[in-house]
């Protein structure tokens, strides 16, 4: 019994590192996965749901990464990989598209209750309201300072509770109290934590960035360099283009100033001369706008009055016959 045992264990052994080997030579992009928490009907759903496009490699870390270094002689590339297989993870070999690879795997999730000792994966909110739960059990809640009423004859939380953070660790009052309150927090799969893609390695992060975000980095760097350059008189492939157009428009307005042409200046200047010039439709009409226009009123000047001659105010005094 002893022997066949052996033999079986052996045969495994084999048929694992040909599996193995063979996902090595024939797919260029893996993913690297952490399995904690997750169930073997959970992982056989998810390779269901791979079938045809991407295959999941599951076993030992040494065993692993010993297949691994024997294949980096014909694949140096694949050392960057082998720093990675550590802890509770998988590898999942494509050719397809990462980034939708990685969104059927990350779908597949099932809700599970928390456990005491585990790090929280997400935060953990209880909502205000009645919890039917008898006043007899108030301790659990003054145990985590969460304000509680009595209403109806069962216990009412007053509001939101921010029970547990991300990365916290859960204790057993949190698990006993969300097990009395029948809420089951957490929802565990797989999780995509690092690519491997032709030899390089980066965070799965970088697969949510889209094409057009991507240009849009990459361009900015450029007006940047370009920006640089200019500011301190570097020359780069950037800048130039810009340093030409800039003394383009210096020899311009040169010729313009000093009435010097030359063929590019004559070509510029005639080309915006013969640009046919664009009027309104309030500039065609002649009485346009003059229509909300009140008259303005004509005053008219008066001459001013002639002053009468007077003899140096002595006239009231000796009268008229004087």
């Amino acid at each position: 019994m002893e022997a066949t045992a052996g033999q079986k264990r052996k045969e495994r052994k084999k048929r694992y590192k040909e599996k193995f080997e063979k996902a090595l030579q024939e797919y260029n992009n893996v993913l690297v996965v952490t399995v904690d928490n997750v169930g073997s009907l959970q992982l056989q759903k998810i390779r269901i749901a791979l079938r045809g496009v991407a295959e999941i490699v599951m076993g030992k870390n040494t065993l692993m990464r010993m297949i691994m270094r024997e294949q980096m002689v014909a694949n140096p590339k694949l050392e960057n990989l082998l720093g990675y297989v550590k802890g509770n993870m998988g590898l999942i070999f494509t050719n397809g598209d990462l980034a939708k690879i990685r969104t059927i795997v990350t779908s597949n999730k099932v809700p599970a209750a928390a456990k005491s000792g585990t790090l929280a994966p997400s935060d953990v909110f209880v909502p205000a309201g009645p919890t039917g739960l008898d006043p007899g059990q108030t301790s659990f809640f003054q145990a985590l300072n969460i304000a509680t009423k009595i209403a109806r004859g069962s216990i009412e939380i007053v509001a939101n509770v921010h029970l547990i953070k991300h990365g916290e660790k859960v204790t057993s009052s949190h698990v006993a109290l969300l097990g009395k309150l029948d809420i089951k927090p957490f929802f565990y799969g797989i999780l995509v934590t690092n690519v491997y893609e032709n030899g390089s390695m980066y965070p799965a992060a970088i697969l949510d960035i889209t094409p057009d975000q991507l240009l849009a980095k990459f361009f900015g760097g450029v007006r940047r360099i370009a920006a640089i350059g200019l500011a301190v008189g570097y020359p780069t492939e950037a800048s130039i283009p810009h340093t030409i157009a800039n003394g383009f428009k210096r020899l311009l307005a040169l010729s313009q100033s000093t009435g010097f042409e030359f063929t590019e200046s004559k070509a510029f200047f005639s080309q915006k001369a013969a640009a046919p010039v664009v009027v309104s439709e309030d500039k065609k009409k002649p009485d346009a706008g003059k229509k909300d226009k009140k008259p303005e009123k004509v005053v008219e000047e008066k001459p001013p009055e002639e002053e009468e001659e007077t003899t140096a105010g002595f006239g009231g005094l000796f009268g008229d016959d004087a």
